[in-house]
């Protein structure tokens, strides 16, 4: 009913220093960031430190795609190396929404692809991180400071960064991601997908973000953009495309042929533009 449709995008890229900072920032912290102590991994996240981005180590499997902040100029088109996935602290009732969640992750893992997420270890989020560490991938989580206890800070990730609030784990999560799934979720999975879904429609960026509908899960928001667009809330001027898989195994090659239709000087966002964001 809501066949295939094609968002491509393109993304922000923070300053050289900032990076060579923030690659200093992981080393210096990676062993305190495991620690199962909340004390310890509030200390290797001090506000004045989580200024400064902390980026993963670039990801060399052909399978992959070059991440948006390493990646070279001289490519003529977008490639994808970081995946941010948005999904819910709960597993639902439905068992198929987790196992989705772990063969999602199996499938990042086994193509060279890091996972950006939330942060937490539990529900979808956390059956999505475990996986991509099962299967030996990599894994970044954000999360504010707030909900480290709340919603159990996944201490195995090679990457744990703590966040003053909601609008800098968000802010992280869009400049370190390459493309945007949202596996199904409450409220806060909706708004941080919706958002993105924004920015896109006011071409602030072209990245594809791509809607994981198992068993049906975002038909109903599907019918809302549709029925928007009826009522021309949705003008021709302001439209756009958003990817919607069906099957978990349509997911990368989708979000891969999205990305390579972007040509690369319109894949950055003007610093001054992602500030104001």
């Amino acid at each position: 009913m809501y066949g295939h449709k094609r968002i491509m995008v393109a993304s922000s890229a923070p300053r050289a220093a900032e990076m060579r900072d923030s690659l200093s920032t992981v080393r210096r912290g990676w062993w305190s960031l495991i620690q199962p102590s909340y004390r310890g991994i509030l200390a290797a996240n001090h506000p004045l430190a989580v200024r400064q981005l902390c980026f993963p180590a670039r990801l060399d499997d052909a399978a992959g795609a070059m991440h948006i902040h390493a990646m070279n100029r001289n490519e003529k088109v977008s490639k994808i190396r970081t995946i941010c996935v948005y999904c819910g602290s709960s597993p639902g009732t439905d068992p198929a929404f987790a196992e989705a969640a772990v063969a999602f992750g199996a499938i990042l893992a086994n193509n060279g692809i890091r996972l950006v997420f939330g942060g937490g270890a539990v529900g979808i989020m956390g059956a999505i991180a475990k996986s991509v560490l099962d299967h030996g991938g990599k894994v970044t989580g954000i999360i504010p400071e707030f909900l480290v206890v709340r919603e159990h800070a996944m201490r195995g990730a090679d990457n744990l960064i703590v966040t003053r609030d909601m609008h800098e784990r968000k802010r992280k999560m869009f400049e370190m991601a390459d493309a945007f799934v949202a596996l199904p979720g409450g409220i806060g999975t909706l708004e941080e997908v919706v958002e993105q879904i924004t920015w896109v429609q006011l071409g602030r960026h072209r990245k594809p973000i791509l809607l994981a509908n198992i068993k049906g899960f975002w038909n109903p928001l599907c019918a809302l953009i549709d029925h928007m667009k009826k009522l021309e809330f949705i003008r021709g001027d302001l439209d756009f495309d958003l990817l919607v898989a069906n099957n978990v195994a349509d997911i990368l090659p989708m979000l891969q042929k999205a990305a390579a239709a972007v040509p690369e000087e319109e894949k950055e966002m003007p610093a001054v533009i992602a500030d104001r964001l």
